[in-house]
C-alpha cells in the first residue's frame, strides 16, 4: 500500500511541475483551433477549419430532438456520405460561441458521430461536412428549447 501512494505523490508532484512549467498545457492544447470555438457565427467557423461558403446538402444528415426539455444536455449526430469528408462539425447558431464539437474523419471511418451540446435558446443547429477539398456541405435544424423542461 505504501508503493501505491508513493507513486501517486510522486506522479502528483510530476503533473504540477509540468503544469507550473508551462510544458504540459502546450502538448495538451496542441490541437486546439482557438478561433473555429470563439467564432460568432456558422460561417467563421467553417472558415476556420478551410472550407468554402456552406451550401445546403442532402448527403448531410442531422439528428437532433424537435423540442429539448432541457438545454443543458442536447442530443445531436451529425452523418455525411460525401466522399473525401475531412471534418465534421457541429454548431448552434444562437450559442455565445457556434461551434459545439468537431470531428477529424478519415476514408478509414465512416463519417457518423453523435454528441451532446448545451443550448441557452431556441435556434438553428447545423451539421458541416467539410471535404479535402475544402467545400463545405450542411444540413440544418431548428430546436426549440423549454425552459424548466415544461414544455412551454
Amino acid at each position: 500500500m505504501q508503493q501505491r501512494r508513493e507513486v501517486l505523490k510522486q506522479s502528483l508532484a510530476v503533473a504540477g511541475l509540468l503544469g507550473a512549467t508551462g510544458l504540459f498545457p502546450q502538448f495538451a492544447w496542441a490541437a486546439f483551433n482557438k478561433s473555429a470555438f470563439e467564432a460568432k457565427t456558422i460561417a467563421d467557423a467553417v472558415k476556420a477549419y478551410g472550407g468554402a461558403a456552406p451550401v445546403e446538402s442532402k448527403s448531410v444528415t442531422l439528428t437532433a430532438p424537435d423540442i429539448a426539455e432541457n438545454g443543458a444536455v442536447v442530443p445531436m449526430a451529425a452523418a455525411s456520405t460525401l466522399p473525401n469528408v475531412k471534418h465534421l462539425l457541429v454548431l448552434v447558431e444562437k450559442n455565445p460561441n457556434a461551434l459545439v464539437a468537431k470531428f477529424d474523419v478519415t476514408d478509414a471511418i465512416e463519417a457518423n458521430v453523435a454528441t451532446r451540446a448545451k443550448m441557452g435558446q431556441t435556434s438553428d443547429v447545423y451539421a458541416v461536412a467539410i471535404t479535402s477539398d475544402g467545400k463545405a456541405h450542411y444540413a440544418k435544424k431548428e430546436v426549440k428549447v423549454t425552459l424548466g423542461g415544461c414544455g412551454g
